[in-house]
């Protein structure tokens, strides 16, 4: 398993050829919220990479890297931006692949301008679209292994162990 970070240059070109899930989010402030996506892909083994990248800032940079994604392996792609929050929209427009959004908090709607920017797609450039901040990133990334799941066992079993893992917490919870 292999994980890119974002460089300190927001334009990071890194590429893992072995990563089945791309990240990408729009400003390295979203890092601090999508560390669960990376850390959630972790705990299962999935390999990925992160990057940062705008839709305005830096359109180029993501259509490259939404239409070469299929051909370097990437099988589900996982963008996260606030405010406008084009940018899972720009990646899916590029690429047949699934895109995952994430909507980011932002400083003026507190993430409902995000939430809605990343639902309220066209027909025909779907994006899905998760719960606004971390909650969303780690089921971004729960998301995308049950769709990696599909075609590996291996990581199925993981996924049901991970799901009875939460059964078993919540049945031993009581209250004081």
């Amino acid at each position: 398993m292999t994980k890119q970070r974002p460089s300190k240059n927001s334009k990071s070109r890194t590429r893992n050829p072995k990563s089945l899930v791309g990240v990408v989010m729009g400003s390295k402030s979203d890092w601090e919220t999508m560390r669960a996506t990376s850390e959630t892909l972790e705990r299962f083994g999935v390999a990925h990479e992160c990057h940062v990248m705008s839709a305005h800032r830096s359109p180029a940079l993501a259509s490259e890297f939404a239409a070469t994604a299929e051909a370097r392996g990437v099988e589900v792609i996982i963008a996260a931006a606030g405010g406008a929050a084009h940018l899972a929209g720009v990646i899916a427009a590029h690429t047949v692949l699934p895109v995952l959004g994430v909507p980011m908090k932002s400083d003026a709607l507190n993430g409902l301008d995000s939430l809605l920017s990343t639902v309220q797609m066209p027909a025909g450039i779907p994006v899905a679209a998760l719960a606004i901040g971390k909650a969303g990133a780690t089921n971004a990334a729960l998301l995308a292994i049950a769709i990696l799941a599909n075609s590996r066992p291996e990581l199925k079993k993981k996924l049901r162990e991970f799901r009875a893992e939460q059964e078993k917490k919540i049945r031993a919870t009581t209250l004081d």
